[in-house]
C-alpha cells in the first residue's frame, strides 16, 4: 500500500462539502482510496458490478431512497444518479453525503443533466507519483513559489532514471518486474477503454478507429495539437478527431495543455501542447523500452517530458499552491515547457531536458520570462538528468529531475 498524498484534502472535503468526487483514471487507486477514507460509516456500491449497475440506471431515484451516506464508485458509468443525487443533498445538507469516484470528467459528459456546482468538490488521483513510490511528500511546486532553491535528496539518474520514467504510476503495472509484462499490461489496459468506458460517455461512430487513433496521439505527444496531422493517418477530419481527442482526454489519458500569454509578450503561440498523462503508458503505445533507450535515447526526451508533466500535475494536488498549469512559445521558437501560474499571478517555469548537462543557452525561455514578468516571477528550474543543483543567474536553477520528489 502506498500513501496517497492527496487522502487529506478529500478528508477535509467530506467534512464541510456534500458531496465529493474522486476523478482520475481507472486503475489509478481511486477505489481503494475511497474505500479508506470512507471506513465503516458508508455505503458502498460499485457501479462495474452489473446488477447494481442496471438497478442504478433502472431507478436511480429508487436506487438512492433510504441511502444515508454512501460511496459509489465508477458514478460515470450511470449519470442519471447525478440529478437525484443533486436532489438529495439540497434536501439534507449535511457534509459528507456522498463520496464518488469517476473514471471521466463528468462535466464533459453529454447525459449529465445538471452538474452538483456549489454542493460538489472534485478532487484528482492520477496513478502513483515517484514521490508516492518512494513515500516522500514533495514540496517542489511550493518550493517554486516561495522562491527557495531546489533540493534534492534520493538522486536517481542515468538508466535508473530511464527505468522510473518508462515504469510509469499504474499501481498494477507498477507491480510487475518485466517490461514486456508491463506493456502487455498497458496494452490490455488500451482495449478495456476502448470496449468499455469511450462507450459509456459517448457516442463514437468509429469506434475500431480509436486504439489507431491513439497510436498517433502517442506519435505526437510533447508538440503543438495539430488534429489534421493526427487525423490524417487514421482517416480522421480535423473536426472528428478534434472530438475523439476530447474523449481520450475526459478519460485521463491524455492532456491538452493552453498556452500561457500576456500582452507584454507579442507573438506568442496560442496553440495548445499534447501530452500523456504517464509515461509508462505513452512508453508502451510507442514501444520504447530501457534497453531500446541504452542504444539510441532519441526517443527519451519525449516520455520524460510527459512524466515530468505528469509529476507536477500529481505534486499540484497537495500543494498549498493549486496552480494552473501552461505552457510557453512564441513564434521564434523560444518557449517554456511547463509555466505555472498561482492564484495571485505570480508565475514559475519549469524547462525540462534529457542530457546529463545544461548550458546558458537552455534558460533562454525562462529568462524571457522573467524579462518581461520582474517580480511576479518566482523561479525557474531546467530539471536533467544529472545530480547537482547549479544556480544560473537570479532564481534562475538547473536541478535533477530527483528535485521533484524533494520533501524540502
Amino acid at each position: 500500500m502506498f500513501t496517497r498524498y492527496v487522502k487529506v484534502r478529500i478528508e477535509e472535503a467530506l467534512e464541510d462539502t456534500r458531496v465529493v468526487l474522486i476523478s482520475g483514471p481507472r486503475q489509478s487507486g481511486k477505489t481503494t482510496l475511497a474505500k479508506e477514507v470512507s471506513g465503516k460509516g458508508m455505503q458502498f456500491f460499485t457501479l462495474d458490478d452489473p446488477t447494481t449497475l442496471d438497478a442504478a440506471r433502472a431507478d436511480p431515484v429508487g436506487f438512492l431512497r433510504g441511502i444515508d451516506r454512501a460511496v459509489i464508485d465508477e458514478v460515470q458509468r450511470a449519470p442519471q444518479l447525478l440529478l437525484p443525487i443533486k436532489v438529495e443533498v439540497d434536501r439534507d445538507t449535511r457534509p459528507g453525503r456522498f463520496l464518488l469516484t469517476g473514471s471521466a470528467n463528468l462535466m464533459t459528459i453529454p447525459k449529465v443533466a445538471d452538474s452538483l456546482a456549489g454542493r460538489m468538490e472534485t478532487i484528482s488521483l492520477l496513478p502513483l507519483a515517484q514521490s508516492e513510490i518512494l513515500g516522500r511528500r514533495s514540496a517542489f511546486v511550493d518550493n517554486l513559489f516561495s522562491g527557495r532553491k531546489p533540493t534534492v535528496g534520493n538522486c536517481i539518474h542515468g538508466d535508473d532514471l530511464v527505468e522510473v520514467v518508462l515504469r510509469g504510476g499504474y499501481p498494477e503495472a507498477f507491480s510487475r518486474n518485466r517490461w514486456s509484462r508491463r506493456q502487455g499490461w498497458y496494452t490490455s489496459y488500451i482495449d478495456a477503454i476502448v470496449q468499455r468506458d469511450i462507450k459509456d460517455i459517448a457516442q463514437v461512430e468509429q469506434i475500431a478507429v480509436m486504439p489507431h487513433l491513439l497510436r498517433m496521439i502517442a506519435e505526437h505527444s510533447g508538440q503543438l495539437v495539430n488534429y489534421s496531422s493526427i487525423g490524417s493517418a487514421a482517416g480522421l477530419n480535423h473536426v472528428t478527431t478534434q472530438k475523439y481527442l476530447r474523449i481520450f482526454e475526459s478519460l485521463f489519458i491524455i492532456d491538452t495543455v493552453q498556452p500561457w500569454f500576456t500582452n507584454k509578450l507579442k507573438r506568442l503561440t496560442k496553440s495548445p501542447k499534447l501530452h500523456f498523462l504517464d509515461s509508462g503508458l505513452l512508453a508502451a503505445m510507442r514501444g520504447i523500452s530501457p534497453d531500446n533507450v541504452r542504444r539510441d535515447r532519441s526517443a527519451f526526451g519525449t516520455v520524460l517530458e510527459a512524466f515530468v508533466h505528469s509529476e507536477v500535475r500529481k505534486i499540484i494536488g497537495w500543494s498549498e499552491q493549486q496552480p494552473s498549469v501552461f505552457h510557453f512559445r512564441d513564434r521564434e521558437g523560444v518557449e517554456v515547457d511547463i509555466v505555472l501560474e498561482a492564484s495571485d499571478g505570480n508565475i514559475s517555469g519549469i524547462e525540462i531536458k534529457a542530457a546529463a548537462s545544461v548550458s546558458s543557452g537552455d534558460f533562454k525561455g525562462l529568462r524571457k520570462l522573467s524579462e518581461s514578468l520582474h517580480s511576479r516571477f518566482t523561479q525557474g528550474v531546467v530539471l536533467y538528468d544529472g545530480d547537482q543543483i547549479v544556480p544560473f543567474g537570479d532564481n534562475l536553477f538547473a536541478a535533477p529531475i530527483s528535485s521533484l520528489w524533494s520533501e524540502s
